[in-house]
C-alpha cells in the first residue's frame, strides 16, 4: 500500500498543464520524474506528533458516533404541572396597565398625570432632594452628634508646568456645643468636596475644652499659631461671647457661652482659630491641679 501511494504520488508530480503548439485543448506532457522519498519518512516530517494523553478519560465517546442523530430525550414533567402559557398567548396589556406599571417601577411620569393616584411633585422632591438646589451636588453629613460651621471658603491657585490649577480651600470648625471641638481645612476642585475634606480632617483633631459650671473658661490664657495671638478671658453669667472671626465661632461650636476673646496678631482666619485651639488646650481645672499637687482644692489660693 504504501509503494502504490508513492508510485501514484511520483505520476501526478511528473504532470504539467502547458497549452498545445498546434492549437486545440490542453495537453499533458510528462515531465522528468522525480522519485520521491519513502512515504514513512514523507509522513514522518509533515504530521505532528500527538501529546500522550494519558490522564484524559474517553471511554465516554467510543460508543458514540458524531455523525449519528442523537435524541432528545428529556425528564419527564413532575406529577400536576401546567405549563405556563407562551408569550404570544398572553392577551395584550391595555395603555393603563403599560402606564401603571412604569409608573410603580420608575414613579410619577413626567407628563403630570398619574395613574395609580400619587403625587406627581414626588420625583421633583426626591430630586431636589438627592441633588440639592439647581441640581449642585448635596454632601451627606454623618449624624455623630457634631455641627459644623464653615467659616472660611477661598478659591486658591496653583501654578503648573502647563499654567494655573484652580480649586477651592474649606476652613470648617465642627463641635457638639458640650465641650468638644475640631478645626480642619480641605482643599477640592468643587466646594462640596472641600467641606467635606475639612470637615473630616476637623473631626480627627477633636479637642476638648474646659469649662466651669458657668459655661467659661476656668482662667484666663493666650495661645498663638503662627503670626496670629488669641488672647481668652473668662466672663461672669450673661456676658455672653464677645468675639470676632474665627475665634468666635470656635468658641460658639464649643459650647461656651460667656467668655472674651481677642484677636491680637494676624488677621488670618485659618491661624486665629488653630490659636484658640492652642490656648483652650493649655487650660486646666482647678481639681486636676489640685490632684497632681495632692492638697485639697481649698489651698489653691492661699
Amino acid at each position: 500500500m504504501a509503494l502504490a501511494t508513492a508510485a501514484i504520488t511520483a505520476a501526478l508530480s511528473s504532470l504539467s498543464l502547458r497549452p498545445p503548439l498546434h492549437g486545440g485543448g490542453l495537453c499533458l506532457k510528462p515531465l522528468r520524474a522525480t522519485l520521491l522519498p519513502s512515504s514513512s519518512s514523507v509522513f514522518a516530517r509533515t504530521l505532528p506528533k500527538l501529546a500522550a494523553t494519558a490522564d484524559v478519560d474517553t471511554s465516554f465517546f467510543d460508543n458514540v458516533d458524531p455523525n449519528d442523530d442523537i435524541p432528545f430525550d428529556p425528564p419527564a414533567p413532575p406529577e400536576g404541572y401546567v405549563s405556563p402559557p407562551s408569550f404570544d398567548e398572553l392577551p395584550p396589556e391595555s395603555e393603563e396597565e403599560v402606564a401603571a406599571a412604569y409608573e410603580e417601577i420608575y414613579g410619577a411620569a413626567y407628563s403630570g398625570e398619574s395613574v395609580l393616584g400619587n403625587d406627581i411633585y414626588v420625583m421633583d422632591g426626591k430630586a431636589k432632594k438627592a441633588g440639592g438646589l439647581l441640581g449642585r451636588k448635596k454632601r451627606d453629613r454623618p449624624n455623630d452628634g457634631f455641627e459644623e460651621r464653615v467659616v472660611q471658603v477661598r478659591r486658591v491657585t496653583k501654578v503648573v508646568k502647563g499654567g494655573k490649577k484652580l480649586s477651592f480651600r474649606a476652613i470648617v470648625v465642627v463641635g457638639d456645643k458640650k465641650g468638644q471641638v475640631g478645626v480642619g481645612v480641605g482643599k477640592a476642585k468643587e466646594v462640596v468636596d472641600a467641606i467635606a475634606k475639612s470637615a473630616g480632617n476637623a473631626r480627627r483633631n477633636i479637642v476638648s475644652v474646659p469649662m466651669t459650671k458657668y459655661l467659661t473658661f476656668p482662667h484666663r490664657c493666650d495661645g498663638d499659631y503662627g503670626a496670629a495671638k488669641v488672647m481668652l478671658r473668662p466672663a461672669s453669667p450673661g456676658t455672653g461671647v464677645i468675639a470676632g472671626g474665627a475665634v468666635r465661632i470656635v468658641l460658639e461650636m464649643a459650647g461656651v457661652e460667656n467668655a472674651l476673646g481677642k484677636q491680637l496678631g494676624s488677621k488670618n482666619a485659618l491661624n486665629n482659630a488653630r490659636a484658640t485651639v492652642a490656648a483652650v488646650q493649655r487650660m486646666r481645672q482647678f481639681r486636676d491641679v489640685a490632684r497632681e499637687r495632692g492638697i485639697p482644692m481649698e489651698e489653691l489660693w492661699q
